[in-house]
């Protein structure tokens, strides 16, 4: 029974491994496809960004604020893409996945 146990965890380490590699190449794949597409940059004005891209298609309600160690946090909706601002500058752009875990940050599941 002993002979059993170290096969099983080798086993088992092998299959993480590679399920891991695999969620990493998903996420090399999706910064590649994100860099090639014109979208907000990291430190664009909120006017910056709607003079670029247009009037986002929803504002969601700002989130943090409580203190100077968690600032605003505001979330426009493009087609496609959320831009996320502290404040008022562009932290980040996100793709809307097909798996659909971020295309309504204002009604998770």
């Amino acid at each position: 029974m002993h002979t059993f146990k170290p096969a099983f965890i080798a086993l088992a380490l092998a299959a993480a491994a590679s399920s891991v590699h695999a969620g990493d190449a998903l996420l090399v794949n999706r910064v590649h496809q994100e860099q090639g597409l014109n979208l907000p940059t990291k430190g664009m004005s909120m006017a910056e960004v709607e003079r670029r891209f247009g009037t986002p298609t929803s504002k969601l309600d700002a989130r943090g604020g409580g203190s100077r160690h968690q600032p605003v946090i505001n979330r426009w909706m493009y087609p496609g893409y959320i831009v996320y601002f502290e404040r008022s500058r562009v932290i980040h752009t996100v793709l809307n996945t097909p798996a659909g875990n971020n295309t309504d940050p204002a009604n998770p599941r």
